[in-house]
């Protein structure tokens, strides 16, 4: 049997502060939703505008430092795989498809979106610094600094 290909890559705000909790054993979870904002042009000619919410998952140390940096309205590039679940709840059977995320990238700069003044957790970029955009894969403990990319 040939092996199926499951990937997702979105681009959208958060549109809640991600919540982190602990599984049984321990395993740090992170949910958020992502606003993905569309224009088409609807049956009358005119330009309509959408908006598509989606659930994300983060397990682990990426969904510790997700929730972490990201607040609501924040802008985020996640990279992951669809994954459906379902459940029973009050007697009726219940589904959800969700985005399991793999890697995060954090964009915009730190007053874009959301509110990330006095309150913030988020460290002050260095002053070497140049890029807004923070990178974040699923590779370890330690986040990838852009900046000691050598090329």
């Amino acid at each position: 049997m040939a092996r199926s290909f499951n990937q997702v890559t979105l681009m959208g705000n958060l549109t809640r502060d991600p919540e982190l909790r602990q599984t049984p054993n321990g395993q740090s979870v992170c949910s958020f939703s992502l606003a993905l904002n569309r224009s088409y042009k609807g049956s009358d000619g005119n330009w309509q505008e959408a908006t598509d919410y989606i659930d994300v998952v983060a397990w682990g140390p990426l969904g510790e430092r997700v929730s972490q940096y990201l607040t609501k309205g924040r802008p985020a590039l996640i990279s992951g795989r669809l994954q459906s679940r379902s459940w029973e709840q009050d007697g009726q059977k219940r589904s959800k498809v969700e985005v399991v995320a793999q890697d995060v990238t954090f964009l915009g700069g730190r007053g874009e979106g959301g509110d990330n003044g006095g309150g913030s957790s988020a460290p002050a970029p260095s002053k070497a610094s140049k890029k807004d955009d923070v990178v974040i894969e699923d590779i370890g403990d330690e986040p990838i600094n852009l900046d000691d990319i050598p090329f």
